[in-house]
């Protein structure tokens, strides 16, 4: 067998590891290698938020600084014992009926796509067979409006959601943005969801003109900070929590802390995205963040 080649088996599945030493964050020097080692000590915090989803996947098989593509079908050659999902594809830009897609609800499909260099992972809102079980939306700034402003916003939507009953967690993007996800009854449409999160956003446009928008016209956005709530449609995934990102350094969709965010409200500086080793360093100290929403939630209002 060549070198660059190894052999284990991870809870019993046999796997074949390739090329581990190939640098796919060349800013940072960060390889495959430390790709899939981040993914497996990660996995005990990731799995619980990635099981019984459709799994959508950006590749890059050379590296964050080349090409990559998006995956949601199967690829060829998957191992007969990843579980496979054959599902309806709204949106489908391959005008598919179907999509045969992965569901990562164990370690050794986890180890096996980030083998596949499939670096970020993203999921609908909903679980296989059921309506969304979470409300998220995603907070994007318009530059030079930044973190600062991202964090504001988060503070007024996580006030007006709670007059809704609705509690709501904070996340990184990883990137330069943020998002807050909402556990929900699980009871209800996508299009019910997705109403009432741009009745919200909305709202707040209304309430902070100079600081929200939560229209999608590109030129609105400048100095605000866009209230994405189409995040909640059915054909739509979002990155999942404990995800790399394809950043020059090895970012991560990273929980926060409500404390972390009000302060990051006052200074910009008091949030960043994290990196893996800090994420992992972070749910040493803090656990899962994010665990409240696998126990599920209230219905939204709808009036």
């Amino acid at each position: 067998m060549p070198a660059e080649r190894l052999r284990v088996e991870v809870e019993g599945h046999a796997l074949e590891l390739s090329n581990l030493d190939k640098v796919l964050y060349p800013q940072a020097g960060f390889t495959k290698g430390e790709v899939i080692d981040y993914y497996t000590r990660i996995a005990p915090v990731l799995l619980p938020h990635l099981r019984d989803r459709a799994l959508t996947r950006i590749r890059f098989p050379n590296g964050v600084a080349d090409k990559s593509f998006f995956e949601k079908n199967k690829p060829a050659a998957t191992p007969d014992w990843v579980r496979v999902e054959t599902l309806p594809a709204p949106g489908s830009t391959k005008n598919r009926e179907t999509i045969d897609y992965v569901v990562a609800d164990d370690l050794p499909t986890l180890v096996w796509l980030a083998n596949l260099a499939a670096l970020e992972l993203h999921t609908p809102q909903w679980k296989i067979g059921a309506h969304p079980d979470m409300l998220v939306v995603d907070l994007d700034p318009g530059p030079p409006a930044g973190l600062r402003e991202c964090s504001q916003v988060a503070v007024l939507m996580r006030d007006r959601l709670a007059d809704d009953g609705l509690d709501s967690y904070p996340k990184t993007s990883g990137k330069k943005g943020m998002q807050l996800c909402c556990p929900v009854a699980g009871t209800q449409s996508a299009e019910v969801v997705t109403d009432y999160a741009h009745r919200i956003a909305r709202e707040l446009e209304q309430a902070h003109p100079r600081l929200v928008v939560s229209r999608m016209a590109k030129n609105l956005r400048p100095r605000k900070v866009f209230i994405d709530w189409s995040q909640n449609n059915a054909a739509k995934t979002t990155v999942a929590p404990y995800s790399l990102r394809a950043q020059p350094v090895p970012s991560v969709s990273a929980p926060l802390t409500w404390e972390e965010v009000e302060a990051a409200a006052g200074d910009g500086d008091a949030v960043r995205p994290f990196t893996a080793a800090e994420v992992l360093a972070r749910v040493d100290e803090y656990g899962d963040l994010l665990a409240p929403l696998l126990d599920g939630g209230p219905e939204v209002p709808v009036r």
